[in-house]
């Protein structure tokens, strides 16, 4: 189904070629007065200069044209010269019936589907998720559900930080602690035991305070390096220890992805990549693309047109050490081959911006990419406390992912048990901890996803589980109501098949029907821009639409049955949208609340 704001300005097109204008003046959009009218054109103001007429002649020109529209109920030329819109009812009608027999309400899909990776995970192995990682796992998710929706085939890739220094710390405190593990002798040439030496809880204790060590203990550190050396050279020991590493930190952060909704396609790392580096470094120098600087190994990605400094990407270090631009770039020249996507899209902190201008710029001028390939870079804001500042736990230590999880299904449910559900009725425990499971994550999830990906936000507990306002908790109580209406038709013996919707009589259902008409243009503006934020939007609207429509009906008491039917026709409408939206955001709606 085409847009209807592009079926509108046809429309308008026509009528500015009618009265001998340039139809390309017909360019509709919403008003931005609605209180005056639905929509507007402003192209009697644009034509002006270049037909030396007064705009509001040309209005009044046009004007006349659609006189006997059949699309527009009312078109009237206002001074200076717009043109004031009202889309006619039929019009209306005839583009929601198609939403409702149309595959995915008449989204018009690509003719070249594209196939896009996103990089959206980044987790360290050995490392708890913290708070920092609830964005790019949740924003990468909705993108990827997006995109998907609208066409093309998305591949998600959690890309894990299993190669680098992390590894080299944790591997150094457990020798530490335990220093007559058979790993560390180099001598050993048996089997090495099938458990792993460290628990997962382990695990979580040893890395921060490996990290923290290492900042005011060079020897330390100088040990760590060193035992990151020794696991990427394959030394046996070192690399049993880091797959024991591997085995107990993967099936943790699956958990915890779980517990927000989020999967991965792959689940590849860093390591992935290691033994495709040396034919990379080898085709850069043959290339003619890579030389020495200082004793390391990089390629010039400055360009004639900068207006900052923007680096060398550094391939290898003096030392011969690979860096993160290194597995990246091989992480590229893999998925090129194995994939050939069309684009790639990487979520990650927005200060990585520099980072990734290099990364991408090395990709493009050493052919690792084709030249129509799309490298994209959505860099996110961070999450601050009520206080303005990074979000921390009330003792000032860094929030685990798990734990920000767990208590907003607390709160969540403490506001379940101190109310009463939508039906007025008492929930159990047990049935408030269900709810809570489920609506902990919309909280969570669009309480992030609702502001712009490259935005800061203040974590607000209170606001975010609130049932009312711009919430998760909100669009869910909005589709519940709609369910429960549906449900007490069905047991009062009515059937919900084959309902005929009608023409909008009042106001409130014509304005719930034109924020439906905007899902198509919305859908495609999130994946142009991928921009989940959009349909946040577009879904609070649409709650705030059905609400005031349901105040303003009586629905189940009508006694005309064909315009109860087409009510109803209408609300199932929108529940399936607003769940496909939901669904896009990456979290369920409930039976009940």
């Amino acid at each position: 189904m085409e847009k209807i704001l592009d079926q509108l300005s046809r429309e308008m097109g026509k009528a500015f070629e009618a009265a001998g204008y340039e139809a390309e003046l017909g360019r509709v959009t919403l008003s931005n007065r609605p209180d005056l009218c639905e929509y507007q054109c402003n192209g009697a103001m644009a034509g002006a200069k270049r037909y030396k007429k007064a705009p509001l002649m040309i209005a009044k020109d046009v004007a006349e044209k659609l006189a006997d529209s059949q699309v527009f109920q009312e078109a009237e030329a206002v001074a200076p010269g717009f043109l004031n819109l009202k889309i006619s009812g039929s019009f209306l009608l005839n583009m929601v019936r198609s939403m409702i027999e149309e595959p995915k309400f008449g989204l018009e899909m690509p003719k070249k589907p594209k196939k896009i990776i996103i990089d959206y995970g980044g987790a360290n192995v050995a490392k708890a998720l913290h708070v920092g990682h609830l964005r790019p796992a949740i924003i990468g998710e909705s993108i990827k559900r997006i995109c998907r929706y609208g066409g093309n085939e998305c591949i998600g890739d959690v890309h894990l930080g299993d190669w680098g220094m992390p590894i080299g710390l944790v591997i150094t405190e457990i020798q530490e602690r335990q220093p007559g593990l058979v790993y560390f002798d180099e001598n050993y040439q048996g089997e090495y035991p099938k458990e792993s030496p460290v628990t997962i809880a382990q695990l979580g204790e040893i890395y921060p305070y490996a990290s923290e060590r290492s900042k005011s203990d060079p020897e330390y550190k100088a040990r760590a390096m060193e035992a990151t050396h020794k696991f990427q050279k394959g030394v046996r020991g070192y690399r049993a220890l880091w797959r024991h590493i591997m085995d107990v930190s993967i099936p943790d952060l699956k958990h915890n992805y779980d517990s927000i909704n989020v999967e991965f396609d792959l689940w590849k790392g860093e390591s992935d990549v290691n033994d495709l580096i040396p034919e990379m470094v080898d085709y850069m120098k043959a290339g003619g693309y890579a030389h020495i600087s200082e004793g390391a190994l990089v390629v010039d990605v400055k360009e004639d047109t900068d207006t900052k400094e923007i680096p060398p990407c550094m391939i290898l270090k003096s030392d011969g050490a690979v860096l993160y631009n290194t597995t990246d770039l091989a992480t590229i020249m893999e998925r090129m081959r194995l994939y050939a996507p069309d684009e790639m899209i990487y979520i990650t902190d927005k200060r990585q911006e520099l980072y990734f201008e290099q990364v991408f710029r090395c990709a493009r001028k050493t052919k690792l990419v084709k030249p129509d390939t799309v490298l994209r870079f959505l860099g996110h804001g961070t999450i601050n406390g009520t206080d303005g500042k990074p979000f921390k736990t009330r003792d000032g230590g860094v929030m685990h992912l798990e734990r920000l999880v767990q208590e907003t299904k607390d709160e969540m449910f403490k506001k379940i048990r101190e109310g009463k559900s939508r039906e007025g009725r008492e929930v159990s425990e047990k049935e408030a901890w269900e709810i809570a499971e489920v609506v902990a994550v919309s909280a969570l999830k669009y309480g992030d996803l609702s502001n712009q990906a490259s935005k800061d936000y203040i974590f607000d507990m209170d606001k975010f589980t609130s049932s009312e306002g711009d919430t998760g908790p909100y669009i869910l109580y909005t589709v519940v109501r709609i369910k429960s209406i549906l449900n007490k038709y069905r047991e009062q013996g009515g059937s919900l098949e084959g309902l005929a919707l009608l023409e909008a009589e009042s106001d409130a259902e014509k304005a719930l029907e034109m924020v439906l008409v905007q899902f198509h243009a919305m859908i495609q503006g999130a994946i142009a821009e991928i921009a989940p934020h959009k349909v946040c939007a577009f879904v609070y609207d649409l709650a705030n639409a059905f609400n005031r429509f349901y105040h303003e009906t009586k629905i189940l008491s009508e006694e005309n049955q064909a315009k109860k039917q087409s009510w109803l026709a209408l609300l199932m409408l929108v529940r399936d949208v607003m769940e496909t939206c939901t669904d896009l955001l990456g979290f369920e709606v409930p039976e009940k609340m």
